[in-house]
């Protein structure tokens, strides 16, 4: 009875959404010719390209998109983690709306189409090379696997300068697609890189990048600037510094084959950094990402720095614009973003469009560790440059438990240090900001305190702003459909992770399961019993 009402009340929800097709009625004129469209997505960097003004990092590739093109301040994934956030690219569609896709290691649901599949449909060649939808997994009904992004093109291999770093010959795939699509249809490919995704070699940024320590400008406010902390950031760079010479070889690619002046170009990344307190969380360095797109022949104004708060689920409707595609036509759900056309045909600088003063961010279960396979589910809002959080289950460890590795944060040698420092009794409060338990509700005023460290829930001065953010906010995620507001979230947990079920119970019960991507020693002792700080 239980299950049968949740599947009404979702079958419900998703015909109120319908409205939420922005441009679902309009009749797309499609251009004289369809431009091609490049997406290429980073794994796990933050904002750190050089024309964001990083001097520790060198993007040239990526500032020339961003000098040829746009430049966005103000980007932002719906939720920090890889599979959830590819989801809502794919999909036009916040993680909340997207049953089992708005966690993390799950069964990709078939009612839901990507924007690949749509433009496959409608005349476009599509592929891909990289980290496409990872760590989940998409099946068809018959147990096949289901190609969200297209054919693969993987078998060019090169010689990485790391360890770690990925042999895909990211750009040499993509030539090669380029070289076998057929010269008289558009295409469509996803880049995903693998960089700078987790593992890094120690200190490679110093001995094989010939940076300096001293090079870090600024350390954030919830990590102790330690040569450990440098040197781990060094080495997130020499990652990102590979990734962009990739990247300046996919730009030649296009100009050698005469298709650059037609094509869509997108740079972002997933999501932040994979560092304590970024990813798998949803603070302004968690969801705020790097963001440029060039188009030659449909930018009338390159250079333009945009202001506006933009969403991932704002790139489908997008491309299917782009592509002379309608929305409703395309057998997708509705969107809940909005295309960016308007941002790209305008010439101004700054904010473009008044309504874009928002976006909304939230978690549901990311990486398993805690009992009973249950999430840390978050909602929150960015407006006009304060950020609201509502935790819905504040007794649960945001990063997963303790005595499970705290498995919801990549190992490394911050991590370590900053476990290191409560263990020896030496400095509990960084373990505390990162670790530690959380009050049920946050409010930080970014422009102020980008790091997130000063919460002004209580402050008297930010009384009606509270009230005005949590209202609008929870608003607004009713009228998307999501089911935590309406006493239905656990539905969201419900749904089976692709491998290693009931991890929590297992492990506590003796049995070995790797986990790869933390260190054995992340794993505490014994439970801790700490309050919320």
């Amino acid at each position: 009875m239980k299950i049968t009402t949740s599947l009404l009340v979702v079958g419900c929800i998703l015909g109120i959404t319908i409205f939420l097709s922005s441009f679902s009625g309009k009749k797309l004129i499609p251009p004289a010719k369809r431009p091609n469209i490049l997406f290429i997505v980073a794994d796990d960097a933050g904002s750190d390209m050089s024309a964001y003004g990083r001097t520790w990092v060198h993007t040239p590739a990526f500032d020339r998109i961003a000098k040829e093109g746009l430049l966005f301040m103000r980007a932002y994934t719906p939720n920090a983690k890889c599979a959830p956030s590819r989801s809502c690219i794919m999909t036009g569609r916040n993680s909340w709306q997207l049953e089992a896709a708005a966690s993390h290691w799950i069964y990709f649901p078939n009612t839901f189409k990507t924007y690949p599949e749509v433009l496959g449909q409608n005349g476009y060649t599509t592929g891909f090379t990289g980290k496409g939808y990872s760590p989940g997994k998409a099946l068809n009904k018959d147990g096949s696997q289901r190609h969200l992004l297209g054919p693969e093109f993987a078998t060019l291999k090169t010689i990485p300068p790391a360890r770690e770093i990925s042999n895909n010959d990211y750009s040499g795939n993509f030539a090669d697609f380029v070289s076998k699509a057929p010269k008289d249809k558009p295409w469509c490919f996803w880049l995903g890189f693998n960089e700078p995704h987790r593992a890094y070699e120690y200190q490679a940024g110093i001995k094989k990048g010939g940076k300096k320590p001293e090079m870090v400008t600024r350390i954030p406010a919830y990590w102790p600037d330690s040569l450990t902390v440098r040197t781990d950031l060094l080495d997130y760079a020499y990652e990102i510094e590979y990734m962009d010479s990739h990247l300046a070889r996919v730009l030649k690619t296009l100009e050698e084959t005469g298709q650059l002046e037609n094509t869509l170009i997108v740079f972002t990344s997933d999501h932040g950094m994979p560092f304590p307190r970024v990813k798998g969380n949803e603070y302004e360095n968690s969801n705020h990402v790097p963001f440029a797109m060039m188009w030659k022949n449909g930018i009338p104004k390159t250079g333009r720095i945009i202001d506006d708060y933009v969403s991932f689920i704002d790139l489908a409707p997008t491309f299917l614009e782009a592509a002379g595609i309608n929305w409703q036509q395309s057998g997708m759900h509705p969107t809940a973003g909005k295309s960016l056309f308007p941002i790209l045909k305008s010439t101004k600088n700054g904010q473009v469009e008044a309504n874009r003063n928002f976006v909304l961010v939230g978690q549901e279960r990311h990486d398993f560790g805690r009992p009973h396979d249950v999430g840390y589910p978050i909602r929150g809002m960015h407006k006009n440059g304060i950020l609201f959080l509502k935790n819905y289950e504040p007794s649960r460890w945001p990063a997963c438990n303790p005595e499970t590795g705290y498995l919801n944060c990549d190992g490394s040698p911050t991590k370590t240090m900053l476990l290191n420092l409560r263990r020896t009794g030496v400095d509990k409060t960084y373990w505390q900001t990162n670790f530690g338990k959380r009050p049920a509700e946050e409010l930080y005023d970014v422009k102020k305190d980008p790091d997130c460290v000063k919460n002004l829930i209580n402050d008297p001065a930010y009384k009606t702003i509270v009230k005005q953010m949590r209202t609008e906010m929870e608003t607004r995620l009713k009228a998307e459909g999501d089911l935590r507001m309406i006493g239905y979230g656990h539905i969201y947990e419900s749904y089976p992770f692709t491998e290693i079920n009931g991890f929590y119970e297992r492990y506590m019960n003796g049995e070995k399961i790797r986990t790869g991507w933390v260190n054995p020693t992340d794993y505490e002792s014994g439970k801790i019993d700490e309050e919320v700080d």
